[in-house]
């Protein structure tokens, strides 16, 4: 019994992993719920088949509108969307009749409804209402005479949606972010394995199991980005909400470097941290498979498996004595007297070990408080005292000032949405008369949450795809269904729930469920026919056209444009994080410096978006997407050091074992100057060529191997030297020696802080090659790197 219960624990925590915070899975639930509950009533009063399908979609479009986070927020909304769709609905079926008033009137709100983004979630609710429930009185073909039904099918869609909202599937932020924590914790557990395959892996295998470790790695780093976004709302106070979120960047940072630490045992060489971001990226040679005749790799196998255990009981309340032992062993490993004989490598992956089962108990105190104290062993208690240290130091900060100010996108796709639909309307109009707003549908979903025109185009052809996947299903579902109505209604339920569990994952996969859906659909209107899914295609492709040529001609925002500009953002996000921390490093001010890290995190996620569509698999240019990837993969690796800077700079007002150096007051102009290079050289460009993402064409700049120029190199067409040029020089230990300082001992504080700080560097300077930007060379010989945790013994004295 035991045994079933553990199976199913595991398996619940790798769907757990796998869809952080169940928010998938929640939200085809309470999709589905509502539009059952709504076909029951409404079929219990003997609603004609037209008003089912209408009222299904209607309360579709009141579940999944909605996105305040608040309950009470929520209410607000779905009451006032109400009236909305009420008032959408009367104008559809009174204009419907009269087709050039009735389009006019549709691209108006069209218009209306994403210009009203810009005001919050609220205002995009209501307006996706409305331009939804215009769409189905279309949809239906709804008259005057049909509108006193239609008004009572809407308002118990409505009442239904509430109902499966609030009471039947409720969600609450603090409910939401319990589930995160369990995924953080589940993503955990499965990096922690991922990490043993690469400590175990033969030598051939070892480049499986490191894109294995890429893909969890990145997987723990977005659960905790999920977190962070709900830690207001889903916190009882700041106090709570600082504490937590400070013990996950310890525990995700942890983890990342452990994972560094163990690639590097299985070379002579030291692994770079840009092997975790970068696809391909080459690892520490020569590989070797570790002999089990080690005792110290024994044991550190042993351990692996030790931690992994820690963290999955990480969320019981018991963790019983067998389980604590664990834990009191492994965070002696933080301590070099209690390190086994081996060689530097093999030291340094258990200091990591050490390190990750203290951010396993600091994640613990934050989530379930101190526990039973009574088997701690030394090195336990003082984990313990420093995040209570910790936890005293940050109640004694004053609260950080409050931001204020609502981002206000600009109105620009609002004129470009209503154009593309206008186009669509009269291509449309020419493919059908009937069913032209298939088209103004597409050109409106291609403009949500997209920005540049190649995510426009991008999309489109997702939505393309699917649609043309979807025709074939909804054929052969259409025929398997025939005229049994309820069996039709059940299975557009369970298309339904696949579509909103799919629709973050992938959009084409979406895409398809609707097209299957609609098949279903047609089928019950009694409308249904393989000509009628055909021009479901045309229209489709029509309305993705029109989106693209809408995107191009109107206010456009090229994709290197938008690059550009979310790249200047990560890069002074990351200049003001890295330039807080080595200042609170040196002895200044402290700062709030896991915000800031966060913020570079948040901006970072953002460009990583924006520069999809040049890393699309089936995109021609090669080199540019090449180019996009190492450029991307520089700056995760140049964040991973800036957040480990900021989190041991947030230790210095507290801690005994770090405290604040002078000399490191030097580092902070240089890194600053040289971002400041970078950020100057991006905003200086003026041609499309010369973008900074968007390197296009033969000989541009790539990632190493890969054609790319020598670093500083014009090249052909390439822009003018101007502005500061990013400088190249000693190494950030050689700049901090003293006459006569000694050889700092490997898993110090200072070591570490030294080499982030290097790698930090050395990652920052490498951004100058795929960018293109000039660089001073003062003849100083220094390694070629792009950054990474590992590397040669720096020379300095340990801080304090």
């Amino acid at each position: 019994m035991a045994g079933t219960r553990r199976a199913l624990t595991d398996l619940w925590d790798r769907y757990s992993a796998s869809d952080p915070g169940l928010l998938r899975l929640m939200a085809g639930l309470r999709t589905v719920g509502s539009i059952g509950l709504a076909l029951l009533v409404l079929a219990a009063m003997d609603t004609p088949v037209t008003q089912l399908v209408a009222g299904a979609m209607a309360a579709m479009v009141s579940t999944f509108a909605i996105r305040d986070k608040r309950v009470a927020d929520q209410a607000v909304t779905l009451a006032l969307g109400l009236p909305a769709a009420l008032v959408s609905v009367s104008l559809g079926s009174v204009l419907n009749p009269h087709v050039v008033v009735g389009d006019i009137f549709f691209v108006l709100l069209i218009f209306v409804a994403a210009y009203v983004r810009r005001f919050g979630d609220r205002y995009t609710a209501i307006g996706m209402i409305s331009f939804q429930v215009y769409f189905v009185s279309l949809f239906v073909h709804a008259s005057s005479s049909d509108l006193p039904g239609l008004c009572r099918t809407l308002a118990i869609a409505f009442a239904c949606s509430a109902l499966t909202r609030f009471a039947f599937v409720p969600e609450t932020p603090e409910r939401t972010l319990r589930r995160l924590r369990q995924a953080f914790r589940a993503r955990t557990a499965q990096l922690v394995a991922t990490q043993r395959e690469v400590l175990e892996s033969p030598a051939d295998r070892l480049d499986g199991a490191v894109t294995d470790l890429r893909k969890d790695t990145a997987r723990l780093h977005d659960t905790a980005l999920m977190i962070q976004a709900r830690l207001e709302d889903g916190t009882t106070d700041e106090a709570t909400a600082n504490q937590l979120q400070r013990r996950v960047v310890d525990a995700e940072i942890a983890a990342e470097r452990l994972g560094i630490l163990l690639l590097n045992t299985r070379g002579t060489g030291h692994a770079d941290t840009l092997t975790l971001h970068l696809p391909n990226a080459p690892l520490p040679a020569p590989v070797r498979r570790l002999g089990d005749e080690d005792d110290a790799v024994r044991t550190l196998r042993k351990e692996m498996r030790a931690l992994q255990v820690l963290v999955a009981r990480l969320s019981e309340n018991d963790l019983g004595t067998g389980v604590t032992h664990l834990r009191n062993r492994l965070l002696g490993y933080r301590d070099d007297a209690n390190l086994p004989r081996a060689t530097p490598a093999v030291q340094d992956a258990f200091r990591g070990v050490g390190e990750a089962a203290r951010a396993v108990l600091g994640l613990r105190m934050a989530l379930d408080g101190p526990g039973d104290e009574s088997d701690d062993a030394p090195e336990t208690v003082r984990s313990r005292e420093e995040f209570e240290a910790e936890d005293l130091a940050l109640a004694e900060d004053p609260a950080p000032a409050a931001r204020t100010g609502l981002d206000r996108p600009s109105t620009r796709s609002a004129f470009q949405v209503a154009t593309g639909s206008a186009l669509a309307v009269v291509g449309g109009e020419f493919l059908s008369s009937q069913r032209w707003y298939w088209a103004v549908l597409t050109c409106w979903v291609v403009f949500l949450n997209t920005t540049s025109t190649a995510e426009i185009l991008v999309k489109g052809y997702r939505r393309l795809l699917g649609t043309i996947c979807g025709v074939v299903a909804g054929v052969l579902l259409a025929g398997a269904v025939g005229p049994h109505t309820w069996t039709a209604f059940a299975l557009v339920l369970v298309l339904i729930f696949a579509m909103f569990f799919t629709a973050p994952v992938s959009y084409t996969l979406m895409s398809f469920f609707v097209t299957a859906m609609l098949g279903l659909l047609y089928t019950l209107l009694h409308t249904y026919s393989l000509s009628v899914l055909v021009l479901r295609i045309e229209e489709t492709a029509l309305g993705a056209a029109c989106g693209v040529i809408a995107a191009v001609l109107v206010l456009p925002i090229r994709t290197d444009e938008h690059t550009d500009a979310q790249l200047v953002t990560v890069l002074a996000r990351l200049r003001d994080v890295s330039v807080a921390a080595v200042d609170q490093l040196g002895g200044g001010p402290a700062v709030d410096l896991v915000d800031m890290a966060r913020d570079l995190d948040t901006a970072l996620d953002a460009l990583r978006r924006s520069t999809s569509p040049l890393t699309y698999p089936i995109t021609p240019l090669r080199v540019r997407r090449r180019t996009a990837r190492y450029l991307v993969a520089l700056l995760e690796t140049c964040a991973y050091h800036a957040r480990s800077l900021a989190a041991t700079a947030e230790l210095v007002p507290y801690s005994r074992s770090v405290a604040a150096d002078p000399r490191l007051a030097a580092v902070g102009p240089r890194i600053a100057h040289n971002i400041d290079a970078l950020i100057s050289h991006v905003e200086e460009q003026e041609t499309p060529g010369e973008r900074a993402v968007a390197m296009a064409g033969e000989g541009a700049a790539g990632p190493p191997g890969e054609g790319g120029r020598p670093q500083g190199s014009k090249g052909k067409g390439a822009a003018p030297r101007r502005g500061p040029e990013v400088r190249t020089g000693p190494s950030i230990a050689s700049m901090l020696e003293d006459s006569g300082s000694a050889h700092l001992r490997s898993g110090t504080v200072t070591y570490r802080v030294l080499r982030h700080l290097q790698r930090l560097d050395e990652g920052i300077t490498a951004l100058a090659r795929p960018l293109r930007a000039p660089m001073e060379d003062d003849g100083t010989q220094r390694r070629a790197s792009s950054g990474g945790t590992g590397g040669s013994a720096a020379t300095a004295r340990p801080a304090g």
